[in-house]
């Protein structure tokens, strides 16, 4: 097994041609191409350099020292996925010009809807099996742990990017863009988000276990619709916060004050009832959540 590969790694130039210096790792008898215009400087025989060596899409041993990636054998951080194989895997980009790394199918969810998608990103080490092939490894929950920092309750109600890196049958887990975890319940969500994806998510409460809970659905003012939005607007605006318009107000008067039917004006009240945010007396529409 070749130890070297996946890793920065010193070696010493042997041989060239017109495109290639041919260098070696110290104690160790592979040979890896270093394209010159990837060299820091020029090399003689003898000449030690330090980078990156992997093996490329073409199966040459190679090394790298202008795209050296941050993803590496035990070196954890994002890539992107740039194809799918549904018979192999997905296919990140970690930063090298000729090679990316593949997450086998084996890691992935069992429903392939859920699989990442060209454009979304996972959190990767490298891997190297016995065959000396380099594979992607998903970062597991003690990485997560170790590299996010407790929430603060003054994200109450803020609006976050996160990305989803595990799913499982009691919710969503994703990793803020801040680093700090967050979950979300399969009731504050419409759809299952996929592995990887990254998702715009509000900030409903802290958990005892140190993450962020989390929503994909909007507010609720922001679900109600736009005549709803124009009343409730309206309300915030008056300033004892009330209309003295209800469901049994005048037609014609629904019309001449909101420019709406009297049949939308019941609807979007009806909205408002149902999200919590006002209540309806005799005579009044009343505001509730003057924080809506």
């Amino acid at each position: 097994m070749n130890s070297a590969l996946g890793k920065v790694v010193s070696a010493v130039m042997i041989d060239e041609n017109e495109q290639d210096y041919f260098v070696q790792p110290d104690r160790n008898g592979q040979t890896y191409r270093l394209p010159k215009d990837e060299s820091p400087q020029v090399l003689h025989i003898g000449g030690q350099v330090r980078g990156f060596v992997y093996e490329n899409e073409d199966h040459q041993l190679q090394m790298t020292c202008k795209h050296i990636p941050t993803v590496r054998v035990d070196h954890y951080d994002y890539g992107t996925v740039v194809s799918v194989r549904r018979d192999l895997g997905v296919f990140v980009d970690i930063g090298l010009p000729n090679k990316d790394i593949v997450v086998s199918l084996d890691d992935l969810p069992e429903l392939k809807h859920l699989w990442p998608q060209p454009g979304d990103r996972l959190m990767i080490a490298l891997q190297v099996d016995d065959k000396d092939r380099i594979w992607g490894k998903l970062a597991d929950d003690e990485i997560y742990h170790t590299i996010t920092g407790a929430p603060s309750k003054r994200e109450m109600n803020h609006d976050i990017m996160a990305t989803v890196y595990r799913l499982k049958l009691n919710g969503t887990h994703v990793i803020t863009d801040n680093y700090e975890l967050g979950f979300i319940h399969p009731s504050e969500r419409d759809q299952e988000p996929r592995l990887g994806q990254r998702v715009k998510a509000r900030v409903i409460g802290l958990s005892s276990h140190g993450s962020l809970n989390l929503s994909l659905k909007p507010r609720a003012y922001q679900a109600i619709g736009e005549d709803a939005d124009m009343l409730l607007t309206m309300l915030k605006h008056d300033v004892n916060h009330r209309l003295p318009y209800t469901d049994k107000s005048d037609p014609q008067l629904i019309r001449q004050v909101f420019g709406i039917s009297k049949g939308q004006f019941k609807r979007a009240v009806g909205h408002l009832l149902k999200a919590g945010l006002v209540e309806e007396t005799k005579t009044d529409l009343v505001l509730l959540d003057k924080e809506a």
